[in-house]
């Protein structure tokens, strides 16, 4: 694509697989988890949280190391392998326990690579393209979130229920994506660090503007639970595993269909009120899922939920490279994907435990609560300059 990087592009090519990998997996794994290993819907929420919230911690140390050793591409190669391994490790997976550790494998992968990945895409490319690389970076992912998808949807009907096998043929787009980044990814050195400094545990040394967004981001992602539960709530009202897949292509059919220009839009008008207003649609769209009845709604809401992804997942990334200091781009980030990550334990436990006890609408409803009131924080942001 013209006025792009060939890295940026590249490291696109390569979110594309693993991307479809990981979204032919991750939409049937609770109804395997519910429906083959018979665990409640608290214990879908255990193992969400748990991997969710181990991995963060390595997104921090990723980026720190990264700045450290002047690399980012190792990093980002050995966390895209660890998940081509989870995708075996779950599909001979015959207990929660063995999902968890499957889980957890492929977590720690993304925990590696991600922080490193970002910022090969904030340095291989103008700070004036900023949000359309991050923007177009983000609509190749969902291409491989669409893919995905529909090639798991294909497989359950030919053999249905056959989850295990969906899981196997998922290791096979996400190896494609190691080889890519490993021939197609070059880094140029990174400056050399005349200090060592140490990973960024708390938000001192931050700017005062990505101090604020953290905790504007902290509160949000604490009603942010797993996408397991919208999932199940789907497959409650009547949803076939198959069924479900779909319901995950059409939600990422309209990330794809919007990411790079609300990328481009927010290098024109800035990100943060494109962000407040995905955090509102966010809302919206968990309120529809706490008073749903009818199924053929679930439809709209999951569409309306991918307009929701794709006015926050690249521009929450590109704001992040806005905000932190340039020396120390991969550490910084790294605290970003920390506090997302640590959120995630209590948001999934919280939900699940709500779900389990008092029905679907109470943890649907807070999460919506959270996501307005993040959003009315988000404006008050000030700018990065």
């Amino acid at each position: 694509m013209p006025g792009f990087d060939r890295t940026v592009l590249a490291l696109g090519l390569v979110s594309l697989l693993s991307d479809c990998a990981s979204k032919m997996v991750y939409p049937v794994t609770p109804l395997f988890l519910t429906t083959v290993l018979g665990v409640p819907v608290s214990t879908v929420g255990l193992i969400e949280g748990i991997a969710e919230s181990t991995a963060s911690v390595l997104k921090l140390y990723s980026g720190w190391l990264s700045d450290q050793a002047g690399r980012r591409k190792p990093f980002a190669g050995i966390g895209y392998g660890l998940g081509a391994l989870s995708k075996l490790l779950l599909a001979g997976s015959m207990g929660w326990a063995h999902v968890l550790g499957a889980r957890l494998v492929d977590r720690m992968g993304k925990g590696l690579r991600a922080a490193p990945r970002d910022a090969l895409i904030a340095e291989n490319c103008r700070l004036d393209q900023r949000g359309r690389a991050f923007g177009l970076h983000h609509s190749l992912e969902t291409v491989g979130e669409i893919v995905g998808p529909l090639l798991g949807f294909w497989f359950l009907w030919q053999f249905p229920e056959n989850y295990r096998g969906v899981f196997a043929i998922a290791f096979i787009p996400a190896c494609l994506g190691v080889l890519v980044l490993l021939f197609q990814v070059k880094e140029a050195p990174l400056p050399h660090q005349s200090q060592r400094s140490q990973p960024q545990f708390t938000l001192q040394g931050l700017a005062p503007a990505y101090r604020r967004f953290l905790l504007v981001v902290g509160l949000f992602g604490l009603g942010n639970s797993s996408d397991a539960f919208l999932l199940l709530r789907a497959q409650a009202l009547g949803f076939a595993g198959n069924q479900v897949l779909l319901l995950y292509a059409v939600f990422n059919l309209v990330e794809v269909s919007l990411g790079l220009a609300v990328g481009n839009l927010s290098d024109r008008i800035g990100r943060r009120l494109l962000l407040a207003s995905g955090y509102l649609v966010f809302a919206l769209v968990y309120l529809g899922f706490a008073f749903v009845s009818d199924a053929a709604l679930i439809w709209p809401l999951f569409m309306l939920y991918g307009l929701y992804a794709t006015l926050t997942r690249g521009l929450q990334k590109a704001l992040v490279a806005d905000l932190v200091h340039p020396q120390k781009r991969g550490a910084e980030t790294g605290t970003f994907y920390l506090v997302t990550g640590l959120v995630a334990l209590p948001a999934s436990l919280i939900a699940g435990w709500l779900y389990t006890q008092l029905g679907a609408a109470v943890p649907f409803s807070l999460s919506a609560v959270l996501a307005a009131i993040a959003a009315l924080l988000l404006v008050a942001v000030p700018p990065s300059s």
